[in-house]
């Protein structure tokens, strides 16, 4: 399920969750993310457009537009593919990303002015992508076996009930001790995400908004915004354009054709 394209971005059969509720804050906190997992399964492929606005302490705004396509696969992580368009001078930056559930997730980018594909280590996925308050970690596909995790309570964010879950990284090179993730009660979508570093201190926040649903089933946060508290900077991505079904294969997300990429 792809996390930021997300990325960055995770939503979501209808069986009420109560029926599948363990007794303990651990199981009834997996079982809420595995009905959110399950909502977003089978949707195969999809491609969107995006603009993403950074903002520095002084609140001054730096637009890049860019195109996703996703790849769903079967028994594991996700593929993502992330074009740059605009501007000029990250124009054909093209970042690709196999997500895994078991093992490290895999990740190459092309730089035209390096004129190379450069591999992402699997322990700088901490690092921003492309200058942003999203890390590379941020934008690889949500995977349910990554975590382990602990209901905490049920809460109210904004006008939605909402069930509060603890996620904490079973994956090396993590660069969170924990997310704390408010899952809408009704549809069983992310409203917000809250990330903390190696530290145990709240790092940044993700609020999820303007949904909308394809195919009568998919949710899409058309809105996400991340802020990081300890930066006082700030991105927003504004997501348009979904379409599913297309004709996309597993050889169009191959590192090798990254610097064609188009």
């Amino acid at each position: 399920m792809n996390k930021l394209f997300l990325i960055i971005l995770a939503t979501l059969s209808i069986v009420p969750i109560s029926s599948v509720y363990a007794e303990t804050a651990e199981g009834k906190g997996e079982a809420i993310i595995i009905e959110v997992d399950k909502r977003n399964t089978g949707w195969k492929t999809s491609q969107s457009q995006m603009k993403m606005v950074l903002r520095n302490k002084r609140g001054e705004e730096t637009i890049r537009k860019i195109r996703i396509k996703s790849l769903e696969v079967e028994n594991d992580g996700d593929k993502g593919l992330t074009i740059f368009d605009e501007p000029k001078d990250v124009k054909g930056t093209a970042f690709l990303t196999y997500s895994h559930a078991l093992k490290a997730d895999e990740q190459w980018i092309f730089l035209p002015a390096l004129k190379r594909v450069k591999r992402i280590s699997s322990s700088n996925k901490s690092g921003p992508f492309m200058g942003s308050e999203f890390s590379y970690e941020d934008i690889s596909s949500f995977e349910v076996e990554k975590y382990s995790f602990k209901y905490l309570r049920d809460e109210k964010v904004e006008n939605f009930d909402t069930f509060v879950v603890e996620l904490v990284p079973l994956y090396k090179h993590s660069g969170y001790t924990k997310q704390i993730v408010w899952v809408d009660k009704k549809d069983y979508i992310f409203r917000k995400t809250e990330f903390y570093d190696r530290k145990k201190s709240l790092l940044k926040t993700l609020v999820f908004s303007n949904h909308e649903q394809y195919l009568g089933k998919y949710w899409r946060a058309l809105t996400m915004d991340m802020v990081n508290h300890q930066r006082g900077k700030s991105t927003t991505l504004l997501l348009s354009n979904f379409k599913f079904g297309m004709d996309l294969k597993d050889s169009d997300f191959n590192k090798s054709n990254l610097k064609r990429a188009r």
